[in-house]
């Protein structure tokens, strides 16, 4: 067998110079790593000095912060500004159910002091912005992308282009993985695969869309792998190679890609020497073309007791509306709506049901631009805000 993997790797992010010391503690609990040549001794103590910063503590972080703290690597900063809720549990294995209502990076710390109490903790219980991100990210080596929306991705690719770090990509939806290292010191980065951000709304969230419980364990780990294998320098990086998974198929295929000359950030130049609005650069917040206007879940109840003439027209998939549902509501899936609008009674107010309230407001849009006329309202916070203030023996999903 060829020894060629056991080489360093340039992409290396720890140099040899100043390694700590392992102890016989160390020895004893990382003995199967430092049996490994392409590991060894030096490799662990990389591992031991290493500072890994992941940003979100979900689906793709708990895997990542488990095994690299599993692993030995010495300092683990957490980005998240959230609380674990129970809807988490399916997928975020390193919270459990007492943690419910916590803070996720708190919860997080634990957890990994639970596994390995001989690494450090750093957490940062703040929203990743533009203001902040320079800050937080410098002190790390490697930079993990656990996010779940567009914005914060295209901020921490940013930040690590102009900070000269890493970026070990994962992301997930429904049944499907994608995983990359973006790092434009030997390659492209995130804006080279993608240079312009989807139009806003039209990628739904795995809240919206569901996620398989262990899709975020497979991707996470071959990112934690990914990170390993920058700091401990060896085996063949993901930079410039997109990996992608189909779980329900158990397929991978794999797509190279090149550093792009014209890339704003890491091109041959650079128009973006500083961090920048992300909320406005995808889109979000902006002035959109039309008002669409939202009615509470207390007033529809109040129009239908009433009497009211009004149309309710249910955009989530059949599966979903069994989990759920309001009474007299129509079925009309999302994709099926814009071709079905005629048969709307345009005389009425008509009121779109979805999950938690943001695929209707994307679907009225797409209804007036398509020319409909007529009384068009969003039940805000979807069939879950129902469930919360009208009727609570219904259940939350």
């Amino acid at each position: 067998m060829s020894n060629d993997r056991e080489t360093v790797s340039e992409e290396n992010v720890i140099p040899d110079s100043s390694l700590p010391v392992l102890t016989d503690k160390d020895i004893l609990r990382y003995s199967r790593h430092l049996i490994l040549p392409q590991v060894g001794a030096t490799g662990q103590k990389k591992l031991k000095r290493a500072k890994v910063l992941v940003v979100g503590t979900g689906g793709l972080g708990a895997p990542v912060a488990l095994y690299l703290a599993a692993a030995g690597v010495g300092t683990i900063g957490l980005v998240d500004f959230d609380e674990v809720e129970e809807s988490n549990l399916q997928r975020q294995i390193i919270h459990g159910f007492r943690d419910v209502g916590r803070p996720k990076v708190a919860s997080a710390r634990d957890r990994i002091r639970a596994l390995n109490p001989g690494i450090e903790v750093i957490m940062h219980n703040v929203r990743l912005n533009s203001e902040n991100a320079l800050d937080i990210l410098a002190p790390y080596d490697v930079i993990v992308d656990g996010t779940d929306n567009f914005q914060t991705r295209y901020l921490v690719n940013d930040a690590c282009v102009l900070l000269g770090k890493p970026d070990v990509y994962g992301s997930i939806f429904q049944f499907e993985g994608l995983a990359s290292v973006f790092h434009a010191k030997k390659g492209p980065c995130y804006r080279c695969l993608y240079p312009d951000p989807p139009p806003p709304g039209s990628v739904p969230s795995c809240g919206e869309a569901g996620v398989l419980g262990v899709l975020p364990g497979l991707v996470g780990t071959i990112q934690a792998s990914e990170v390993i294998k920058l700091i401990v320098g060896g085996g063949e990086s993901l930079i410039g190679r997109l990996l992608s998974l189909d779980a329900w198929a158990m397929k991978f295929r794999e797509y190279a890609f090149q550093k792009d000359p014209a890339c704003p950030v890491c091109g041959e130049h650079p128009s973006i020497h500083a961090l920048i609005d992300y909320e406005e650069f995808c889109g979000i917040g902006k002035d959109r073309k039309w008002k669409v206007e939202e009615i509470e879940p207390k007033e529809l109840k109040r129009r239908l007791d009433n009497g009211e003439a009004i149309q309710l027209i249910d955009i989530r998939e059949p599966h979903e509306r069994s989990i759920a549902r309001i009474e007299y509501a129509k079925n009309i899936p999302f994709g099926q709506v814009v071709r079905r609008m005629d048969e709307f009674d345009r005389s009425v107010d008509t009121v779109f049901i979805c999950k938690v309230g943001q695929k209707s407001v994307f679907i009225i849009e797409e209804l007036l631009n398509a020319g409909y006329e007529g009384k068009l309202l969003s039940l805000k916070g979807g069939i879950n805000g129902w469930a919360r203030e009208v009727d609570r023996s219904m259940p939350l999903y």
